[in-house]
């Protein structure tokens, strides 16, 4: 069994609507690379940043301290991936309203929807450089926690994070532990997290295991971090690891084993104070429809505490 990228990438298109501004295919590969190496990075933050605010956007008034709830997605992705999860979530707190955040490498922000007054906004958060590794999009967070935080003045967020988003947020988070520009995480939903290699990119199936302590055999470079920095995370935060098992000969959603999302469990679990996992088993357990999954998306709602 070989790793069929052209399915991929069909599989990962899958419901996206090809907009007429898209960034070509070089312009989506070269600032995506730009963005993953940080020696690099000075060259995006040269451009100077804009704000984009449509008509439609507006801030509801709020009598209470909020928590967003930032909905993230993974490489390619788009608005297309956390839908379902963002119109679940909005439907499970009885406030259709949302904000949609997109970014590009360089800081240009968009602004569109709603950042509603109750006490967990949505923000759905859109990458518009969509190829992008997990170090890219943690530079895009790393450009967006402190803009949104300066604007809208809250203190914690909760995240759900979808493929590479989700090493991606866990990365942010121990890499701007304490830092005053950033917001803490306090909850977070992984989804199909690739924590220690993608399948047949990094990470054989079967191969590779878990040992009595539940830390991979094998480990790559962005794991070996994850130790280092695994005592630079609120002690306070919860997270909901889901992850898929197709029940083929693979163990794995197709794209990622369920070793390496079962992972971080090592990395994590010592250092909170709630850290539960999920499998979901059978053809719903494919990567790119755990996102859509009713039933995911009902026990992601309760962890938040929407239900």
């Amino acid at each position: 069994m070989l790793f069929n990228s052209r399915k991929y990438i069909e599989e990962t298109e899958h419901n996206r609507i090809k907009h007429s501004q898209d960034p070509s295919m070089f312009e989506l590969i070269s600032l995506g690379t730009l963005a993953s190496f940080p020696p690099s990075r000075f060259l995006l933050r040269l451009h100077p940043n804009k704000i984009t605010s449509y008509s439609n956007y507006k801030i509801e008034p709020s009598t209470c301290q909020q928590t967003p709830i930032l909905y993230i997605h993974g490489f390619r992705g788009g608005d297309y991936t956390t839908r379902v999860l963002v119109k679940e979530a909005g439907k499970a707190k009885h406030n259709p309203h949302y904000l949609k955040v997109t970014c590009d490498a360089v800081g240009n922000f968009t602004l569109e929807g709603t950042w509603t007054g109750d006490q967990y906004p949505i923000v759905q958060l859109v990458f518009r450089h969509r190829i992008a590794g997990m170090s890219a999009i943690s530079y895009y967070l790393s450009r967006i926690l402190p803009f949104l935080k300066k604007q809208f003045k809250f203190d914690t967020y909760f995240a759900v994070a979808h493929s590479l988003g989700a090493p991606a947020i866990v990365a942010t988070a121990m890499h701007y532990f304490k830092h005053k520009n950033f917001p803490t995480l306090k909850k977070a939903a992984l989804i199909a997290g690739p924590f220690d290699g993608v399948t047949y990119l990094g990470d054989i199936p079967n191969v590779n295991y878990l040992g009595e302590k539940g830390r991979p055999i094998a480990m790559n470079l962005t794991y070996l971090k994850f130790i280092l920095g695994k005592k630079r995370i609120c002690p306070d935060a919860s997270v909901l690891n889901i992850y898929g098992n197709i029940l083929d000969e693979t163990n794995t959603d197709k794209f990622i084993s369920v070793v390496s999302a079962k992972s971080i469990r090592y990395i994590l679990a010592p250092q909170l104070k709630f850290y539960q996992e999920v499998e979901i088993r059978g053809i719903n357990a494919e990567h790119s429809w755990l996102h859509d999954d009713p039933f995911v998306n009902n026990i992601i709602n309760r962890f938040l505490g929407l239900k």
